[in-house]
């Protein structure tokens, strides 16, 4: 059984979003194919996820110095403690599942604060003499990004960020088994909008049969 991550960084649900709606659709073939796998739906716009501030940094310090938990303000607490589930969280599943809208080039601000979260010395990679070391070398991504122009290929692609971002990080982390999965074009033309949507559904659900 495969523990598998559903991350999705979209304020709103697959009624207004593409992304979400083509995300909905693999997630359910995928347990229709998958049955006996736990899928856990992180929505991090109703999840809390502490930015990395002067809590967290005084708390980490406090604590790398041998103070025990303790001896953290409340604040320091509450961050640090949830910044751990969070990465213990990330470290202990298989799979991981993306879902992002394209904003500036870049995906949603929470997003960039949850990869902070699980980025970890020591979990996700290791310091080593030759340089940093990914320690997730065993699990795979899905990145399904949905924007209104086209940044996959074409002349906009050097412009995307949030993709060439995620996949990089992930490689960081020892993860090359890494897909991605674009709705996008449905702005530039909107008569062909729900044609786009259905043929990304269309490749959502056979991806997740094989994913």
């Amino acid at each position: 059984m495969a523990k598998v991550l559903y991350i999705t960084a979209n304020p709103f649900d697959e009624s207004r979003s593409y992304g979400m709606a083509v995300g909905k659709a693999f997630i359910d073939q995928y347990e229709v194919s998958n049955p006996n796998d736990e899928v856990i739906h992180i929505n991090l716009y109703k999840e809390y996820i502490p930015s990395i501030d002067a809590d967290v940094f005084q708390g980490w310090g406090k604590l790398q110095s041998g103070s025990g938990f303790d001896q953290l303000s409340d604040e320091e607490k509450t961050k640090v403690s949830r910044l751990a589930e969070l990465s213990e969280q990330f470290v202990k599943a298989d799979k991981y599942i993306f879902v992002t809208p394209l904003w500036n080039l870049l995906f949603p601000p929470v997003m960039k604060a949850y990869l902070d979260s699980v980025a970890v010395a020591g979990k996700t990679f290791e310091y080593t003499a030759q340089g940093p070391k990914g320690l997730l070398t065993d699990k795979k991504v899905l990145h399904i990004q949905a924007s209104g122009g086209i940044y996959s290929h074409g002349p906009a692609a050097d412009k995307e960020m949030a993709h060439r971002y995620l996949k990089t990080l992930m490689a960081f982390f020892g993860i090359n088994d890494f897909q991605g999965l674009f709705v996008e074009g449905h702005d530039l033309a909107p008569e062909r909008a729900e044609e786009i949507k259905a043929n990304a559904i269309a490749r959502a659900k056979d991806a997740a049969i094989t994913f």
